[in-house]
């Protein structure tokens, strides 16, 4: 591995890796009991989005199979958090919307989560979480393209 620019990108994707494991390790021991991290992350895309969505909408926002995202509004909806409604044009299609059970649902989560991440960019520093964020949207953004 004498390449510069793989040492580089392996040493980026390591760091990016642990970063993912190690937050998603703090953020859901931090969720509201029985709220799951892929919970939490539909109710709050639904809560930032201003119109429903399909299953197969979801599924391709968060890159999971349309089954992995079945089972997660599956739960979602027995909580109540979610509503679920055929399409009146097209009955082999459904659209979920967010709850109002969902939105205290997803406000609680919030509440708790807030403090963990506040502290984490205090730690950092605020410029220097605003000098990584675009280079973070990039990867991203890259990252998730076709290919």
């Amino acid at each position: 591995m004498a390449d510069p620019h793989e040492q580089l990108a392996v040493a980026l994707f390591s760091e990016v890796f642990m970063a993912d494991q190690l937050a998603r390790n703090r953020i859901s021991r931090a969720l509201p009991k029985g709220m799951e991290l892929s919970h939490f992350s539909v109710l709050n895309h639904l809560a930032n989005v201003a119109d429903e969505r399909t299953p197969a909408q979801l599924a391709d926002a968060f890159h999971v199979t349309r089954g992995a995202m079945t089972n997660t509004l599956a739960k979602l909806e027995w909580a109540g958090h979610i509503h679920i409604r055929p399409d009146w044009d097209d009955a082999r299609r459904k659209f979920v919307s967010l709850s109002p059970a969902g939105r205290s649902a997803r406000d609680a989560a919030l509440a708790s989560i807030a403090p963990i991440l506040t502290d984490l960019v205090r730690a950092i520093g605020n410029d220097k979480v605003r000098a990584v964020l675009p280079i973070l949207r990039e990867l991203r953004t890259r990252l998730g393209k076709d290919g």
